[in-house]
């Protein structure tokens, strides 16, 4: 799929005092990313293998704030749908639905609200890093800022792969 077909939606958050978002990466969402066409889930998990974004699992997302300083990370909503608030709690809710693809910068808080019963969720990570689960608890916070600031950028967009949208503005918008 070439990066022109692909709609592209850009959200940035400051960091909230809890949750510290991330200072120069947007998370990026694409509506209809992928085919629901035969097994969406196995499309995802292929799309995001195939470029690079490894670790994959299916599930939900979790219903309380929380982010991973160690890795970016990709949902594909396989199923169903949801609102999600990113950024922590004072964040956007967004609405996703089956064949919407999210990619979350290490650091961006992410809340399910609500979802359909049947929501079903692949997700993987930028060079299949592990991910911790940090959630804004006090102490937390300096050894999750430095870790943010040593996530490097994925070489591959998770479902356009290396000349995809996510590249262009993820380089455009990283440290020096």
């Amino acid at each position: 799929m070439a990066s022109q077909a692909l709609p592209v939606e850009l959200y940035r958050f400051d960091d909230d005092g809890r949750i510290p978002n991330n200072p120069t990466l947007p998370l990026l969402l694409y509506r209809g990313g992928f085919s629901l066409d035969g097994d969406p889930a196995a499309t995802c998990e292929a799309l995001f293998d195939q470029n690079g974004w490894t670790g994959g699992w299916r599930n939900g997302i979790f219903g309380y704030h929380h982010f991973h300083s160690t890795a970016h990370e990709v949902l594909g909503i396989a199923r169903g749908e949801a609102r999600v608030r990113f950024g922590g709690e004072q964040g956007a809710v967004v609405s996703v639905s089956a064949g919407d693809v999210v990619v979350i910068p290490a650091g961006v808080g992410h809340c399910r609200e609500s979802a359909s019963r049947d929501l079903l969720v692949v997700g993987a990570y930028a060079g299949g890093r592990h991910q911790d689960l940090c959630a804004g608890r006090s102490g937390e916070r300096p050894g999750v800022l430095e870790n943010i600031g040593r996530v490097p950028l994925p070489t591959a967009d998770p479902i356009a792969g290396p000349d995809g949208p996510l590249l262009e503005h993820w380089r455009t918008s990283a440290r020096p």
